[in-house]
């Protein structure tokens, strides 16, 4: 059940609409929320191999069945069977009502937290009107996963938790029993979990329409820094020989043969002017990609928009929502580079203060429907 109702918690809240209602419109639910009946005492409780006691009458004729005689088999019989439900006292009963009350209220929040992310950005999309006269091919749900146990769609955003998505994704699918059994390589080079665009057309729009489809996103300017830390300041050897050398090569003046070899030691100036060069000497990555160019925001009406900075609230509210096992909760830990800090806003406003305005206020630009869509405030003070 995604929710513990009672008869005093199931009236209207204050957006007009009851929480069971509030789940079923954010996530698209048609089915009824299950209800389950009152406690019944159940036969099979009984050993039929014993035998059945004869009820106790008090004969008025009889001085034998005195009413101490009578009070103390009773006595008797309950030390020997002990009730199956006790009574509850009044102080767990009220501990257990503001827990509800509490649970209740923070759902509630949730879900409006959710309708106001979602409007935003169906309000974006209408103001640039993007995607309106645009159909959806397999390009634009190449970065989304498919859970069909539980009936999920997760659009991958690199930097911003997507590795333990992908771990609870596997979960979910029975691929593992806990998320900290799933190494990096399995997650990211496994195959294990089945991309949207591998299905045909019908498989492609059935699901579209029917399953819960989620996205998580981040401040733009610390996912980008983030990108930069693990993918140049780490030894890679892919990131290094294909766009580190490509990088050095162009942007670089009296570079050492060595840096041309190698690839490795890109700054972020130098990466930043790669990044906003429209004759770029190496391709675009995801991992520094636009969100909006990623998961086709306009095109694909997401139900479920998590953010980096809010993950645990928001992705243990969706596993909530979609009836997960109540011992899943999304994993904190690092995927890599685990005794590095994370890379926090202040972070990246030391490695931001490395470029001049003009570079920081181009970087905005590139961004610029990132910030607007998802609702992040303007990273610098100068930036217009």
């Amino acid at each position: 059940s995604l929710f513990f109702y009672s008869q005093d918690y199931t009236s209207n809240n204050q957006y007009g609409t009851s929480i069971e209602a509030a789940a079923k419109q954010l996530l698209n639910i048609n089915q009824d929320v299950p209800t389950y009946p009152p406690y019944q005492y159940s036969a099979g409780l009984h050993n039929t191999n014993r035998r059945q006691r004869k009820p106790i009458f008090l004969r008025r004729d009889n001085k034998k069945y005195t009413e101490r005689k009578l009070l103390k088999k009773r006595k008797h019989l309950l030390l020997k069977e002990t009730p199956i439900l006790m009574p509850i006292n009044s102080s767990a009963v009220d501990l257990m009502r503001l827990e509800e009350e509490d649970r209740n209220s923070n759902w509630t929040k949730l879900y409006e937290v959710q309708r106001q992310r979602k409007k935003l950005m169906q309000d974006i999309c209408l103001k640039y009107k993007s995607g309106s006269r645009r159909i959806i091919t397999p390009y634009h749900v190449s970065r989304i996963f498919v859970e069909d146990k539980y009936k999920i769609l997760y659009c991958e955003v690199p930097k911003a938790g997507c590795s333990n998505w992908k771990r609870v994704l596997m979960v979910l699918n029975g691929l593992a029993s806990s998320t900290k059994d799933i190494q990096h390589n399995t997650v990211h080079y496994g195959n294990y979990l089945k991309r949207l665009d591998s299905f045909d057309r019908k498989g492609i729009f059935n699901r579209l329409n029917t399953y819960k489809k989620m996205i998580f996103v981040r401040e733009p300017f610390e996912r980008l820094v983030s990108a930069f830390r693990d993918k140049f300041e780490h030894a890679n050897n892919y990131y290094h020989p294909v766009f580190g050398k490509a990088i050095i090569s162009k942007y670089r003046r009296n570079a050492t043969r060595e840096a041309l070899r190698t690839g490795s030691g890109v700054q972020l100036k130098e990466f930043i002017q790669y990044l906003l060069d429209v004759h770029r000497p190496v391709g675009m990555d995801i991992h520094w990609d636009h969100v909006t160019r990623l998961c086709s925001p306009c095109l694909i009406d997401y139900d479920f928009i998590g953010k980096f900075e809010s993950m645990a609230e928001d992705a243990n509210f969706l596993l909530h929502l979609i009836g997960a096992p109540q011992n899943l909760t999304f994993p904190r830990f690092k995927d890599r580079h685990s005794n590095e800090e994370r890379t926090t806003s202040k972070i990246t406003q030391q490695y931001f203060a490395q470029l001049t305005p003009l570079e920081r206020q181009r970087t905005y630009d590139f961004y610029y429907m990132d910030y607007q869509m998802f609702n992040y405030s303007k990273p610098f003070e100068d930036l217009y």
